[in-house]
């Protein structure tokens, strides 16, 4: 080898290896290498950047625009509404209040904490008379909302200086829920802890009950505080001020137009991952099937195939729909409007700082708006009856609506037994006030978003990683004034049945889904032994729950022991997964307990049944340091499932009321005690 060389480097002192073109192009080859590391050194080290230094919740640098304190500056504002809401409510009383803040000399903005540096709380005081209002939702076991989790755990962690802020909360909450308003307590005593100045005394309202009118009685005391507070003598005219500003298209590229998108334009027809709240995955129904076997009432078994989504779910998550609103519906409000539905325009918010600049995906269709974006099946708020009675050429309709959106309580009285107890809707109302006649896109303006459905997933994704199940029951029935009543997803989804005949090319209905991460887990080792309370539809989670420990058991795992509690009205009508549960006992993978509530004459529910069943409890939450589950009602059922637990960790464990509480608290904190319920 070496001779080798030797002759080779000989001969290249008597001929050049390398010709003019060859240099060139080597050196060329050379600065592309170079520019190319040099491009990936700075990316690498742009990345390890962010990683390494995150921008801070409690800094006060304006970064990428998400500076409210800027905001409320440039714009000559003195008030911020923040919200934390899961179904819109929060979001919209903020709304209101921002709205409002005209007629008492504040100019207001709305603002999703998750989107701004809420440390810049700090710098309120450089704003003379300026105030925070913060409308916080509840959710889950005392949780706050997704998009102000960030917030709250700021203000757990933080130690920030809030002295000068002006600051008001309302809560929204469920007094069926046992954590009621948790988070709008500890938000407005925690602010308070940090120097900040209460404006006006804790609203707290309940879904439960009517939240609207918890709400307005609060407003009607926060003004006047906030009026004394900052020396506001005279209150400006209580005016209607539109928000939004209306263009009909005529000449428009349909091809920029939305038809039904969350978010992205065209997301429904090119779907790309990752799939979430803004971006759902329009998922085929591969199976569509009744539960009951008798009854006019109906409960369905769906299921949806993600196989290429790239979407995971773990056991006990909730699956979300994207639902629409009854064309029927849809096309009666518009004959009561008296326009084209299909209609192309735009609403532009008239606040040129505001980050919402339309209500909805725009440029749109009426049509569209009206079936995929807007709620017109609840129950109108005061403030949207008060706009529609401008709209009233009668005058005795249009005193009852203006009546109903005020505070008295006569007012108030009519607006709970007309809207509330009759269950009127908008279409409701039209109908009933005939002479009342708003603008369509005022209607636009003022109803709600239309809210996604959230099922507890009905499957184990150990057994059924590409499916997702879920139990609906459909829901219909009758109001006080004859007519007939449909919930916007159950029904939407009951006429979605895939095709079951293979020798035809028919597609699959498809569904926007996504799913939504629950603290609703099995323990971590599977010998720990569980008990599962879940009558009627409460069942959904635990189906998947058995299915995963079945699976164990059949892998040869120990598994502890598997109780379940189900309830439903007979055996002949509502038993819902009958066949899988006797299976599953049979095998020796489930211990049940069923409760028919209809077939003697006293009822009997699955409390009664728990409650025969003491020792059982105390020996897998107290002896085995077991977990226990509800999932369903929590107005009766999971209360009454709470006071049975109290009652046998006082009796079993020989405690006294308080220890009794301390221990379910102490539970509760270690997951060990998990509820999964709605009202």
């Amino acid at each position: 080898m070496e001779v080798e060389a030797d002759i080779g480097a000989e001969s290249m002192k008597d001929e050049s290896f390398f010709g003019p073109l060859d240099i060139l192009l080597i050196t060329a080859l050379l600065g592309i290498a170079a520019w190319w590391f040099m491009k990936d050194k700075k990316k690498d080290s742009a990345y390890k950047s962010y990683t390494i230094q995150p921008t801070a919740l409690g800094s006060t640098t304006d970064t990428s625009g998400n500076s409210f304190i800027k905001k409320l500056k440039t714009s000559g504002r003195s008030l911020v509404a923040f919200y934390g809401s899961q179904t819109g409510t929060g979001e919209e009383f903020a709304g209101r209040l921002a709205k409002e803040g005209v007629r008492y000399q504040m100019k207001g903005m709305v603002a999703d904490p998750e989107e701004y540096d809420m440390g810049e709380l700090v710098n309120m005081k450089e704003i003379p008379n300026s105030l925070a209002v913060f409308c916080l939702a509840t959710y889950g076991e005392g949780d706050p909302t997704d998009n102000a989790m960030d917030f709250y755990e700021w203000l757990q962690n933080g130690s920030a200086d809030l002295t000068g802020l002006n600051y008001a909360v309302f809560g929204l909450g469920n007094k069926t829920y046992e954590h009621y308003n948790a988070v709008g307590i500890y938000v407005d005593q925690r602010l308070e802890e940090l120097g900040a100045t209460r404006v006006c005394e804790l609203g707290l309202g309940d879904d439960d009950a009517n939240i609207e009118d918890d709400f307005i009685t609060w407003k009607d005391k926060f003004w006047p505080s906030v009026c004394e507070s900052f020396g506001i003598e005279t209150m400006g005219e209580d005016v209607s001020i539109r928000q939004y500003q209306l263009v009909e298209h005529t000449e428009i590229n349909t091809d920029r137009v939305y038809t039904g998108e969350v978010a992205r334009l065209h997301s429904l027809k090119n779907q790309r991952p990752p799939f979430d709240v803004k971006n759902p995955y329009l998922a085929p129904i591969s199976v569509n099937r009744e539960l009951h076997k008798a009854g006019n009432r109906s409960c369905m078994h769906i299921e949806f195939n993600i196989e290429g989504s790239r979407m995971r779910y773990d056991t006990g998550d909730h699956c979300a729909v994207y639902a629409k609103n009854d064309d029927e519906n849809v096309e009666k409000l518009g004959k009561l409007l008296g326009v084209n539905l299909d209609t192309l325009f735009t609403l532009t918010n008239t606040d040129e700082d505001s980050s919402k600049k339309h209500p909805f995906p725009c440029p749109t269709s009426y049509r569209t708006a009206l079936t995929y974006y807007l709620d017109i099946t609840s129950n109108p708020r005061t403030h949207i009856l008060k706009e529609l009675s401008e709209y009233c050429s009668n005058p005795e309709e249009q005193v009852k609506l203006k009546s109903m959106a005020s505070t008295s309580p006569e007012g108030k009285q009519l607006y709970n037994s007309w809207i509330i107890q009759d269950n009127r809707n908008i279409l409701h109302i039209l109908e009933d006030m005939p002479s009342c006649k708003p603008p369509i896109d005022h209607i636009c303006e003022l109803l709600p978003r239309l809210q996604c459905r959230y099922y507890s997933i009905s499957s184990s994704s150990k057994l059924h990683p590409t499916t997702v199940h879920i139990t609906a029951v459909r829901v219909e029935y009758k109001t006080p004034t004859g007519r007939l009543n449909k919930g916007v997803a159950t029904c939407w989804l009951a006429d979605k049945k895939p095709n079951t005949q293979p020798d035809t090319d028919l597609p699959s209905p498809v569904v926007p889904i996504f799913i939504r991460k629950s603290q609703f887990k099995l323990p971590t080792r599977p010998q720990t032994p569980i008990i599962m309370i879940g009558p009627g539809t409460g069942l959904a989670p635990f189906r998947g729950f058995i299915q995963e420990r079945d699976l164990y058991r059949k892998e040869g795992k120990p598994v502890g022991e598997t109780i379940l509690y189900f309830g439903c009205r007979k055996k002949s009508e509502d038993y819902i997964y009958q066949e899988e549960l006797e299976e599953y006992v049979a095998s020796g993978t489930l211990k049940l307990y069923v409760a028919f509530s209809r077939e003697q004459e006293q009822k009997q529910y699955v409390t009664h049944l728990l409650e025969k069943n003491k020792d059982e409890l105390w020996n897998v939450i107290g002896e085995n340091n077991g977990h226990l589950y509800v999932c369903g009602d929590a107005k009766n059922m999971a209360r009454d499932v709470h006071n049975i637990v109290v009652n046998v960790i006082k009796e079993k464990g020989n405690m006294e009321e308080a220890q009794a509480d301390t221990y379910l608290k102490k539970m509760e904190a270690q997951k060990r005690y998990s509820a999964d319920v709605w009202s």
